[in-house]
């Protein structure tokens, strides 16, 4: 498997097939003797900034928390919960369970709400 083509910036499905974004980065454990082997995937935009620049990452970090974002830091899922990599990466987990949709919700209730004529989940 090419990690790199076929889990990086592929989109991440719970088990229910809800849609949790993109996988923004891939952690390897180096271990002593041995290959390096695959720990995580993580989901969160200051690991796809990070990849741009770690100044970035520290800057989008400290913009979300400003604005109240309870979640700046990425989730990690380890790779053990990694069920399928085909067209999509899917995970055994349930992504309402997690903070992954956080900036969604967060979105959600500080933006969408307040656009007149927007539908306020009724």
């Amino acid at each position: 498997m090419d990690i790199i083509r076929d889990v990086l910036d592929n989109q991440l499905v719970d088990r229910n097939q809800r849609n949790m974004g993109k996988v923004d980065g891939i952690i390897m454990e180096l271990r002593d003797g041995e290959p390096p082997r695959l720990a995580y995937i993580e989901v969160g935009v200051t690991t796809l900034a990070k990849r741009i620049n770690p100044r970035l990452a520290d800057w989008v970090a400290a913009i979300a928390r400003t604005w109240g974002a309870k979640q700046s830091e990425p989730f990690r899922i380890p790779w053990s919960k990694v069920r399928d990599v085909g067209i999509d990466v899917e995970v055994d987990v349930e992504a309402q369970e997690t903070p992954v949709l956080g900036y969604e919700k967060w979105l959600s209730d500080r933006i969408i709400t307040r656009i007149p004529g927007a539908n306020h989940g009724e």
